[in-house]
């Protein structure tokens, strides 16, 4: 990566500059204050999820798995970007490195793509469990589970390598001001010396095609659970059916909805202030609230939860 210096920039700057939320100090330390519960929340809330599948028995299966895999995901997704949006709020300078800001770039949106894989197996766990209840066992094996754990951390940290690669090739030049609390690809681009349109095409092919398709492949697995759920004549057995759904496809709205808001419509029709609010959500909200969704609608994890605490 070669970095050019122009009229409107130090000499003394070796990196990026990450506005954040630009505001009075007072305000920079009550959001560190926030920042920083939200962030110890996260961390307590999914690493409760992931001791309580390891300590119950009961929760060895493949759906309790699976679970516990995308708790440890959720906590890396947040500590991608948090810890260094805590920094910067105390920081006069709010920089980051350029091999800081690739890193950051590369693991946020690989542990993103993997997030995206890991909620498509998990509704692909839930299609068999409720289409094929009979074959289940035989199906998903903890063998077949281990390897679907596997590809998701392989192909999502596969997915967003090469453009990374390339981005560290760029020269760059003018302020190197990105206004966002992250290095997104859309600012960083920005500020390369010459347009890159074939990069520009790049991230605008890599980043919806895993979407989209695996968006595609869940609301095609629950269209068949659906089906299935309402051909059972009770309404007890319908009800248990959906609510071992619910909080699956609530954390699936939570994502893919903030997700298209963000990448799914022109830049020019949201600010760069709308885009740190919705890429805030997805990646710092959401987290926090998956582990309270998975608990409030699960009867055993709650009670998982509850003998876990009280040890």
């Amino acid at each position: 990566m070669k970095i050019y210096n122009t009229p409107n920039t130090s000499s003394a700057i070796t990196g990026f500059i990450l506005l954040g939320f630009p505001c009075p100090r007072e305000g920079q330390i009550l959001l560190f204050v926030l920042f920083s519960a939200v962030y110890l929340l996260t961390l307590m809330g999914n690493g409760s999820i992931i001791c309580a599948v390891c300590w119950d028995q009961r929760l060895h299966t493949p759906m309790y798995i699976l679970l516990a895999n995308f708790s440890f995901l959720e906590i890396w997704y947040v500590t991608s970007t948090v810890p260094n949006m805590l920094a910067n709020f105390l920081s006069n300078t709010k920089l980051i490195s350029f091999s800081g800001c690739l890193l950051q770039f590369y693991f946020f949106f690989s542990l993103g793509s993997t997030e995206s894989f890991f909620l498509a197996i998990m509704a692909f766990d839930r299609y068999l469990a409720i289409c094929q209840p009979l074959h289940y066992p035989t199906l998903m094996t903890g063998h077949l589970c281990t390897n679907l754990v596997i590809s998701c951390w392989v192909l999502g940290f596969l997915w967003f390598l090469i453009p990374v690669i390339i981005i560290s090739q760029m020269s760059f030049c003018g302020s190197r001001v990105i206004d966002h609390f992250l290095c997104d690809p859309g600012p960083l681009l920005a500020l390369t010396c010459e347009k890159a349109p074939v990069m520009e095409l790049v991230f605008s092919t890599l980043s919806p095609i895993p979407l989209i398709i695996l968006f595609l492949f869940i609301m095609g697995s629950y269209a068949l659970v659906i089906k299935a759920v309402l051909k059972v004549p009770s309404a007890a057995g319908q009800r248990k059916a959906f609510s071992t759904c619910g909080s699956h496809l609530t954390v699936v709205s939570l994502f893919y909805g903030s997700v298209v808001v963000m990448y799914g419509s022109p830049a020019s029709e949201h600010g760069a202030r709308m885009q740190v609010t919705v890429t805030l959500f997805y990646s710092v909200v959401t987290p926090l609230l998956n582990p309270i969704i998975y608990s409030l609608r699960n009867k055993d994890m709650k009670k998982a939860l509850k003998k876990f605490l009280r040890l």
